[in-house]
């Protein structure tokens, strides 16, 4: 059976939420910009030519004989050019006479730390290619990497990148199943792990996961062991090799060979609509066009002077192309941070932005929600005048959680740019240029210059200005997925079913009267009221805007009356008490008096806590559980389980209309 993104019923979104906020870009970085208006006009005139131009920042081995190569829905970028990812992302800025510089400042969660230049990582790098290749790792072998957040990570992804072996980072917090099935899915030959990692203070063990996981796949012939924590590990003979015997016994010059364009760099896994997760397959020269230069325009990078850090994990695309190949390719200094943003106190964030004067931060909307949460005195305490752009990524940021963010984070002078793309785009497609646009509180703004994102109706119509439905690309792009590993029919089935000629992937979207584009989450959580389509975001927007509610999540449930009704669930700001019924009342005319009274929720439940994914995603699947009263769904995946065992108790004491 096809798998394709639900459809929300024949009505197109719903355009709810409006705003009127703006704030052009700080004068001296419009001045200075690396990125001007007149882009977005020479990519409209010819995209191939612009993105030809975007490749000639990389070094290629061999220049490409086609800038693109178009049978849909399968693309080829700069056909029959060769390179190598790893010399692009370290050894071209060493021998430029850059190795004195600093590749990553790398801060463990107990405190430990380590500076890392780009000759010392070009090093390292080196000496791990000779070990995965002393290891039985041959050009085309799949690794398998199950790592904490340190720079061993960063440096095995390179390794592999250098002798053409595709990497598949699996994050360190998935099971032993999830590992276990990306194992079998895509053959992996090695295992890259560490007897464990921090998290919250404690040590979680990684090795012990692996094991299990390789006990019954005879196909994984080696695990690669980096001591992290020290804690004891099983050990198998003739299979596990420490990362300190096998790597630093090696020699650190290693000749690295070119890779066709269109060769695999990574596999990346996705959840899909059935059990078996989706392979992600990223070849090497369209994709590292795109993120290098996307890195560079949309954070305005500047390398000499810019210390950037991505606040993601390195296991999810965020962390492949904005904290390995983006940063580095640019040759940029770059933040890595190992653990939990409270540990050991709430402002830990801020406290490593500013020890090393960090300039760009790029972090999801559920982590800025959570900072709200705990309050604006937090970030008060912390000097962050270094901040000059900051970055969302992930999911729509409601345009509270983005006034908070400029506010207590950005001191109201950095520029803020709220990003739009996915594992299978590669890249960011949508955002605003800092230097360029005027930014709207919530609003991702415009495609990128090359980009052709559209906003249509379910004839596939681009819709008109203030209308609503589904987000697509029209045209081709660098960095887009090149499949499904190992399943082209599933490739076809789930991007390219619903519109002919059009990659869609299940996001809905609205464009404003400006123009402007705003994300509206998965078309499958928007909810149909009354014959409306109102999008879950709108809902948690309006939620959000009012001063005691942190963070919301809304679901529809099914309802006699009007088809389904809105259910809504809170959690409040530490100073808001415990939300009794009048709270409860003003925040249903709260979100009436924002969007109208068709999406007045005809519950509310005020919750300590919201089921996440360790992604930070909420789970809204599990809320619509609870809201209709059914069997919880698989919670395996969430970061606490007992949360939703808290929420189902609270459901009777829900408030609706009396």
């Amino acid at each position: 059976m096809a798998e394709t993104p639900q459809e929300p019923g024949h009505e197109a979104l719903s355009n709810l939420l409006q705003e009127s906020r703006s704030f052009p870009p700080p004068a001296d970085l419009a001045a200075n910009a690396n990125v001007t208006a007149d882009a977005y006009d020479e990519a409209a005139a010819d995209p191939q030519a612009f993105w030809e131009k975007q490749a000639h920042r990389l070094d290629w081995s061999r220049q490409w004989d086609s800038v693109l190569e178009w049978k849909p829905p399968f693309a080829k970028w700069f056909d029959g050019g060769t390179l190598n990812a790893s010399v692009n992302c370290v050894d071209r800025h060493v021998a430029a006479g850059r190795g004195d510089k600093v590749a990553y400042y790398w801060e463990g969660e107990p405190g430990d730390t380590r500076t890392i230049t780009y000759a010392q990582l070009k090093d390292e790098v080196c000496k791990t290619a000779n070990a995965l290749l002393q290891l039985g790792v041959t050009k085309g072998d799949r690794v398998a990497i199950y790592m904490p957040m340190i720079p061993e990570t960063v440096i095995a992804m390179l390794a592999c990148a250098r002798i053409g072996a595709p990497h598949m980072v699996v994050f360190g917090g998935f099971s032993v199943d999830a590992l276990g099935s990306r194992l079998d899915d895509s053959a992996a030959k090695v295992v890259v792990t560490a007897d464990g990692g921090y998290r919250r203070g404690k040590a979680s063990g990684l090795k012990s996961a692996v094991d299990e996981a390789v006990r019954d796949r005879p196909a994984v012939e080696h695990v690669l062991v980096v001591r992290r924590t020290g804690q004891e590990v099983e050990w198998t003979e003739g299979r596990d090799v420490w990362w300190h015997e096998a790597v630093d016994a090696q020699s650190p010059e290693h000749e690295a060979e070119p890779h066709d364009a269109e060769h695999p760099l990574y596999i990346m896994y996705t959840s899909g609509t059935t059990a078996k997760p989706k392979g992600i397959l990223h070849t090497t020269g369209g994709y590292l066009t795109q993120v290098s230069y996307t890195h560079w325009a949309v954070f305005d990078l500047k390398a000499e002077t810019d210390v950037f850090w991505t606040a993601a994990d390195i296991g999810w695309v965020t962390g492949h192309s904005y904290i390995v190949y983006g940063p580095l390719s640019n040759g940029a200094t770059s933040v890595m941070y190992e653990g939990t943003p409270d540990t050991p106190h709430k402002g830990r964030f801020w406290e490593v932005v500013q020890k090393y004067g960090v300039t760009i931060a790029y972090m999801a909307p559920t982590a800025i929600r959570t900072f709200m949460k705990w309050g604006d005195d937090i970030p008060a305490q912390y000097d962050m005048s270094t901040l000059r752009i900051l970055g969302s990524v992930g999911e729509p940021i409601n345009p509270e959680a983005y006034m908070w963010y400029r506010k207590h984070i950005g001191g109201d002078r950095a520029a803020v740019v709220d990003t739009w793309w996915q594992t299978e785009t590669g890249a960011i497609m949508v955002s605003p240029l800092p230097g360029v646009t005027a930014g709207k509180p919530g609003a991702a703004m415009r495609p990128l210059p090359g980009i052709g994102a559209d906003v249509v109706d379910d004839e596939g119509v681009s819709v008109p200005d203030g209308g609503g439905g589904f987000m697509v690309v029209r045209e081709p792009w660098p960095s887009m997925l090149r499949g499904i590993w190992g399943d082209p029919q599933r490739y076809k089935d789930t991007y390219w079913s619903r519109f002919a000629d059009l990659y869609f992937a299940g996001d809905g979207a609205k464009r404003d009267q400006d123009g402007d584009l705003w994300l509206l989450g998965r078309v499958d959580d928007v909810m149909l009221v009354s014959g409306h389509n109102i999008s879950t975001t709108e809902v948690e927007s309006a939620l959000v805007s009012h001063p005691k509610i942190a963070e919301s999540a809304v679901v529809g449930a099914t309802d006699p009356v009007t088809g389904q009704a809105i259910v809504a669930f809170v959690i409040l700001r530490g100073s808001a008490g415990d939300g009794g019924a009048d709270l409860v009342k003003e925040l249903r005319d709260h979100v009436a008096g924002s969007l109208g009274a068709i999406a007045k929720p005809r519950q509310i439940m005020v919750v300590p806590e919201l089921p996440k994914t360790r992604s930070g995603k909420i789970m809204r699947r599990l809320l619509r559980d609870v809201a209709e009263h059914r069997a919880l769904g698989d919670v395996s995946t969430l970061t606490d389980s007992s949360v939703m065992d808290v929420i189902s108790a609270k459901l009777p004491d829900a408030k609706g209309d009396e």
